[in-house]
């Protein structure tokens, strides 16, 4: 379930916490949420502390129900003072699942917001579970059928043998649909391959129905290599099963590559291999657009993870699974936020795989855009739409340098879909591939969203790089303005946080070229010390190079 943001009536509520502890406000500005000094582990428990002595206010103040409570789980305080009370919740004494929330206040204590696992009171129709705890328990282990998958991924290692069973404690499961008295138990068993099992379910107290399973125990992982169609050999996170490898990462949320064989639906076969090399560079290889794909995701994980903090596409430490030779002869790749899947063709003659790195790095920002702003998919939002992914998906060819495909502000250079080598998308000037638009008139939310999107991409290079004729890392470029005047570049690395920061907390679904500027404007001023700041002025000049005004 999304968790959502609720403010309106809360934003008056009383002080919960203010001055627990006092922190220098000294700290760099580089990063949206910088948390002031380092706590030592006695500060920390004195904030915690505080925060579930303050609870019952905070309850009070969010309107909770009356056998609601919480119990604090972390602080964290910026170097504003801006403090951030992360609460679990109990109903009737007893763990809520999916019942946290995190409350934010600004420097005087003051509620500013909220975000919610979900929304308003929780109830149950009743505290007193039909079955015992010794059924629940029983199901519990009955449940465990002869497979099951590593953090609940859809691929699945066998069991041997199922052990010891925890004993079931009561819980209410609000995670999705309407909150349930349940049981949460602990299974264990052992994999086919020998490797031990904890698994923990969540049972409905009066149906027995499985609401949840989560494996606890997670399989080593081994270091492969990998010799993709585009990315060239590449190291590869890979999973020892029995006597094969599993081209699976746990270390970066589970994710795994799949071969669809030219099939169009289901989740296709994990790719697996009885050695750890994986590919020959060769497209008449399966296995190398495999690589591409599984590095590709890495890659996507690791920039996001690195450059934000962010845990994976959702933020929920969830990896998203890869398929490959998909169809027949089709020309495209495409991110479904349905099955939280990245899916490339073959191109044409099936011997041209659309696995390239800002391919990857592209489709699946989709995921996080769908997971955050939400930006509609026509008209300028729908630019805004593409033109993140764009973003971002060169943000990946940058973090990842590989010398295969060394990094520019070209889009889709090496896929060759217009079958004269030259890329889909020019950042520097749109308009070079006879469609985009360089700048902002009222006809760009008309454009097909992969043109309108021209606008801001022309801005983020602009932004990163400024306007003129330049060579970078080997590429030509010539950025020109719709103005005249001529915009210097506050950097790559500062552009992307810029962007990412006005997506993340200022861009809603129907946001447009003018909301984006005011949007992005805020992130500068947040990020680098107000609207005085140098990064705050040349946002605002690059915009105006590409008449957002």
């Amino acid at each position: 379930m999304k968790r959502k943001l609720t403010v309106g009536a809360v934003l008056s509520a009383s002080v919960i916490l203010a001055g627990a502890i006092q922190v220098s406000a000294g700290t760099a500005q580089a990063s949206p949420s910088p948390i002031a000094g380092t706590f030592t582990g006695q500060q920390h428990a004195e904030l915690i502390t505080l925060a579930d002595s303050a609870a019952p206010t905070a309850v009070k103040a969010l309107g909770l129900g009356s056998q609601e409570k919480l119990v604090a789980k972390d602080v964290v305080v910026d170097a504003d003072g801006t403090k951030h009370l992360r609460y679990e919740r109990t109903l009737g004494g007893l763990p809520v699942i999916g019942g946290d929330l995190v409350v934010h206040q600004d420097a005087k204590g003051n509620i500013t917001s909220v975000d919610r696992a979900v929304e308003g009171k929780l109830a149950v129709a009743s505290l007193t579970p039909k079955l015992s705890a010794q059924q629940a328990a029983a199901n519990a282990a009955g449940s465990v059928q002869a497979t099951i998958g590593a953090r609940g991924d859809s691929d699945e290692a066998s069991l041997s043998s199922v052990g010891k069973t925890g004993q079931a404690t009561l819980v209410v499961w609000a995670t999705s649909g309407t909150p349930r008295l349940a049981y949460r138990t602990t299974v264990e068993g052992v994999r086919a391959d020998g490797t031990p099992s904890r698994q923990q379910l969540v049972t409905d107290a009066t149906t027995g129905e499985v609401l949840s399973t989560h494996e606890e125990i997670q399989t080593a992982n081994a270091s492969g290599t990998g010799k993709g169609v585009f990315v060239g050999t590449v190291p590869l996170t890979t999973n020892p099963s029995g006597s094969t490898y599993q081209l699976k990462d746990a270390t970066r949320g589970g994710q795994y590559t799949t071969n669809l064989s030219g099939r169009t639906s289901g989740t296709g076969t994990l790719y697996t291999n009885s050695t750890n090399t994986w590919g020959n560079g060769l497209a008449s290889n399966t296995q190398s657009a495999a690589v591409d794909a599984q590095y590709g995701a890495a890659a996507t994980w690791d920039f996001y993870k690195n450059t934000f903090g962010r845990s994976g596409i959702r933020n929920d430490g969830v990896g998203a699974y890869s398929r490959v030779h998909y169809g027949k002869n089709y020309v495209n790749a495409f991110w479904d936020d349905s099955c939280f899947c990245m899916t490339y063709g073959d191109g044409v003659s099936n011997t041209h795989p659309l696995t390239a790195l800002d391919v990857s790095g592209h489709e699946m920002s989709h995921g996080v855009t769908a997971a955050t702003a939400g930006l509609n998919y026509s008209g300028e939002s729908g630019g805004l739409n593409e033109a993140t992914s764009d973003i971002m998906g060169t943000g990946v060819e940058w973090y990842a340098n590989l010398p295969a495909n060394p990094p520019n502000y070209l889009i889709g250079e090496l896929i060759n879909i217009n079958g004269d080598g030259t890329p889909l998308r020019y950042m520097d000037k749109p308009s070079k591939d006879g469609a985009s638009a360089d700048s902002w008139s009222s006809s760009v939310g008309g454009l097909d969203v992969h043109y309108s999107s021209g606008v801001a991409n022309h801005f983020f290079y602009l932004l990163s790089e400024g306007s003129g004729a330049k060579t970078i890392n080997g590429f030509s470029y010539n950025s020109p303005t719709s103005n005249g005047s001529t915009v210097t570049g506050i950097g790559r690395d500062k552009a992307l946080k810029v962007w990412y920061r006005a997506l993340t907390t200022y861009f809603t679904s129907t946001t447009d070229y003018k909301a984006a500027r005011t949007g992005t404007l805020k992130a500068a001023a947040d990020l680098y010390g107000g609207t005085g700041s140098t990064e705050y002025k040349q946002v605002a000049a690059a915009w105006s190079a590409v008449n957002v005004n």
